[in-house]
């Protein structure tokens, strides 16, 4: 999979978040979207993921087989982390899990209940998710996300709410299950991009002009 931003730009009202940015995002290869708060991180991740459409430019995805794919069914190809994406808390983590893989395949050799034990919630996997802390809800969306067969993973904020034990935990799913697709990391902290080969200042996008 391969994702081209040719010169895209966003703005709100008439303020720009940022413009004429250049990028091809490449399989296999991981970039870390970096910048002082306000800067657009999330916004940029947002327009890769095709939740939002550039003000100007061009976003587009190429298969493998360097076909064309349609903005409007990216989607099925991508798995997403992020504090504004929430889970549907009256589900148990059993049916949470049901839930989730109707919509995304598992990773070969996985299922529900390697999730669970991956989680190491076995003991509360049938306990509605509205009583799991912020961590082990956090958790929950990592490793949806890192065991969905997707060729493109988008983590914005992933560690937010994890302990260090938790954030240990974020980066062996990174090394066991994230290397091998395109990933893009937004944040402003280091430990949670280390593993990232690329990096894309916004810095100066903002006022940057033809």
């Amino acid at each position: 999979m391969k994702i081209i931003l040719e010169n895209i730009g966003k703005h709100f009202n008439r303020e720009w978040v940022f413009r004429n940015i250049n990028q091809t995002l490449l399989s296999n290869e991981s970039y870390a979207i970096l910048g002082a708060n306000g800067s657009g991180k999330s916004t940029l991740l947002q327009l890769i993921a095709s939740n939002l459409s550039p003000s100007i430019g061009k976003i587009s995805y190429v298969s493998a087989g360097e076909t064309s794919v349609d903005p409007a069914t990216i989607f099925k190809q991508i798995s997403l982390v992020a504090p504004y994406l929430e889970l549907i808390e009256e589900f148990s983590l059993e049916e949470l899990i049901h839930f989730h893989f109707q919509f995304k395949k598992y990773l070969s050799g996985w299922g529900a209940e390697a999730v669970v034990e991956l989680l190491k919630l076995k003991n509360a996997s049938s306990r509605a998710l509205k009583y799991f802390s912020s961590g082990m809800k956090q958790r929950v969306k990592l490793a949806l996300a890192f065991c969905s067969d997707t060729p493109i993973l988008l983590l914005d904020e992933p560690t937010t709410n994890l302990d260090n034990q938790g954030f240990d935990w974020y980066l062996s799913l990174v090394e066991q299950l994230a290397l091998h697709r395109l990933t893009v990391v937004c944040s402003n902290q280091e430990q949670e991009y280390q593993f990232c080969k690329h990096h894309i200042l916004l810095d100066g996008y903002k006022d940057k002009s033809e």
